[in-house]
Formats: structure tokens, sequence, C-alpha cells
């Protein structure tokens, strides 16, 4: 066989993989692209709640004395409520149980009869979600920030691709978590209360509610480097505020890189060892 041909035809699988990738990714994107009433309600309250946030936070600023609190000014923190407003919906921390119902129902064995494995599709349909979130439910929550309180602007060339890397590696990071998550339904057959833990602790330890350098810096430390927590939210958050050095910048998205891998290759275990062996419900 000529090596032209042969090389040629070892590249197919590959290219039909990333069609297919980008076919998933534009499903997702579609899917999500109908529910406009609740687009702009989940903006709207993201919105309202982001007030309440920020002028939380601000207090504690002002209340130090020194305008500045765990290496934070006013301008960055209000940035890191304002852009955090509009990253929830992109990262996706909470409401995903789709794959738990699908095992309880049973459905889930047409997934496993399908041309693409559960976790490159699921994945793919959770980047088009992404991707539509980004495009409709981050901009609201950062204008109005922007209009009622003054936000710190990146003087850095690199922070605004790194934010960019990060946010991807969030969502990344996000999914393998919240698939692992729902595939406990897989033994316990109803994952509500691993779910409800997620949610949790996905918003406490994740950065939503306060940022966690307002921790001593041993638990900070700890969290960042021992959960895949603070690379949800944190991270991404403070890569846009410029809160450190451009080093421990791009060192803070080298960890979500590792964090992604780490959650997408436990997610294809989990989903493996559930494979073999598997009671459909009803039969």
């Amino acid at each position: 066989m000529d090596a032209r041909v042969l090389t040629i035809s070892r590249l197919r699988p590959f290219r039909s993989s990333a069609t297919t990738f980008g076919v998933l990714i534009g499903s997702g994107f579609r899917r999500y692209s109908t529910y406009r009433q609740a687009t702009i309600a989940g903006s709207f309250t993201n919105i309202v709640f982001g007030f309440l946030r920020c002028y939380v936070l601000l207090a504690v600023v002002a209340g130090t004395g020194t305008q500045r609190a765990a290496g934070y000014d006013a301008e960055q923190l209000a940035t890191y409520v304002w852009v955090g407003q509009g990253l929830l919906a992109v990262i996706g921390l909470w409401g995903w149980t789709e794959l738990a119902e699908r095992i309880r129902t049973g459905d889930i064995a047409a997934d496993l009869l399908r041309p693409v494995a559960p976790v490159p599709a699921y994945l793919a349909a959770d980047l088009g979600r992404a991707l539509h979130a980004m495009l409709t439910r981050f901009g609201p929550p950062l204008l109005a920030g922007a209009v009622f309180f003054p936000l710190h602007v990146p003087s850095r060339w690199q922070t605004v691709p790194l934010f960019l890397l990060s946010v991807v590696l969030a969502v990344v990071i996000c999914f393998g978590c919240r698939y692992v998550v729902n595939a406990t339904a897989y033994w316990l057959h109803d994952a509500r209360g691993p779910i409800m833990l997620w949610t949790l602790g996905a918003g406490v330890l994740g950065g939503l509610y306060f940022p966690l350098r307002l921790l001593p810096e041993w638990m900070t430390v700890t969290l960042w480097l021992g959960t895949p927590m603070p690379s949800l939210l944190q991270a991404p958050l403070d890569v846009i505020a410029e809160r450190d050095p451009p080093g421990l910048q791009a060192g803070l998205v080298g960890v979500q890189a590792c964090w992604a891998v780490l959650a997408l290759s436990l997610a294809a275990l989990v989903q493996r060892r559930a494979e073999r062996k598997l009671v459909v419900q009803g039969g």
C-alpha cells in the first residue's frame, strides 16, 4: 500500500472522531439555546445575588482599615464577584443529574449501545452548554457590575488568554466531578445524597461564597493541591483579578490542567468499572 494512502487511512478515524465530537458540541449548544426564558431569568437572578455578595465583600475590605483583604483591593474583589456570577452558568456547578436519572431508569443501556462512549459524548454536550452560557449568561452580570462598581481592568497581556484557558479547564474539571458523582447511581441506584454533598461542597470549597484566600494559608494550599474544588471557580477568578504575580498566575492554570486530566481519567475509570456488571432497573 502506498505510504500516502496508509497515512490518510490512519488519520481518517481521528478526523471522524473530531467531527463527531464537534457535532455533539453543536447539539449541546442548540439544546440549551431553546431555553430563552430560563436564560433571562437565570441572568437576572445572578445579578441580584451579585449585588448582595459584592456589598458583603466590599464591607470586609472597608473593615480592614488597609483597603485590602487577603491580597485583594476593592476593585479586585468586585471583579471577583461579578465575573464569578457570570461564570456560574458557564462552569455549571449545580443542577446536572441527567446521568444519574438515566441510570436509575435504565435508559443508560441505550447510551452504551451508541458508537461514542458515554464520557466523551456527555463531555461534548457539556462543552456546547458551556459555550452557550458563555455567550448569553456571562455578559449581563459583568455589565451590571461594571455599571455600578469600579472593576479591575487586566493590565497584563497574558491575563485574558490565561483566563479563557482557565475557564475551559474549569468546565472540564467540573464535568468530570459531576460525572463521577452522578455515576454513583450505578451502585446506589439513587444518587441524590452524593449530589447534595457535591452541591454544598462545590459552592463552599470552590470559592463561590467567599474567596478561599480569606482562609488560613495552610488550609488554602491544602484545598488547592489536595482537591479539585478551588480549580472550579477560585482559579479563573484569581487569574482575571490579577491577585498574584504572573508566574503564580500561570501556575494556577497549570494546577487546573493536572486536575482536568485526573477528573476525566477518574470519570472514564468509574464508567469502565460500572460497565463490568451493570444491572438495568426492571430487567
